[in-house]
């Protein structure tokens, strides 16, 4: 299973970059979070509240970093059970702006299982990418 959303942002990579790497900051342009705690860096653990399920945190590992460029989340099970993975891609085009895509994907022996209790993740990634391209967009 798996979601992901791409839009074009008419900014910087490094403004893009600034604003998702902020984590203090994320209540006030993302509509999808009520809080996100920790710290967004290589290796972190940080715990995302996201509106679709507000009582329940998302614990991720921020397992890649490459500034301006790239970043993944991921979390899961034990033995590779269950593993979710969500990539952030900054990519310049050479029209100006970037090509900004989000994807979530969810493998592992227990997926089929555990996938079934997932909602439909797709209307709150398109959510998300819109806000991010408005920030980005008020900030470049």
């Amino acid at each position: 299973m798996q979601f992901s959303t791409n839009t074009h942002i008419d900014a910087a990579p490094e403004t893009i970059w600034a604003i998702l790497t902020d984590a203090s900051q994320w209540t006030t342009w993302n509509t999808t979070v009520t809080k996100v705690e920790g710290t967004i860096a290589l290796g972190e653990k940080i715990k995302v509240f996201a509106t679709i399920s507000p009582d329940r945190a998302f614990p991720v590992t921020v397992s890649e970093f490459v500034p301006n460029e790239r970043m993944v989340w991921s979390s899961g099970m034990p033995l590779g059970l269950f593993k979710g993975a969500r990539t952030f891609t900054l990519t310049p085009k050479a029209e100006g702006g970037v090509a900004f895509a989000m994807k979530e994907v969810f493998s592992g022996l227990l997926a089929p299982l555990i996938t079934k209790s997932i909602p439909d993740l797709q209307p709150a990634f398109e959510e998300f990418a819109a806000c991010l391209k408005r920030e980005a967009e008020n900030k470049g």
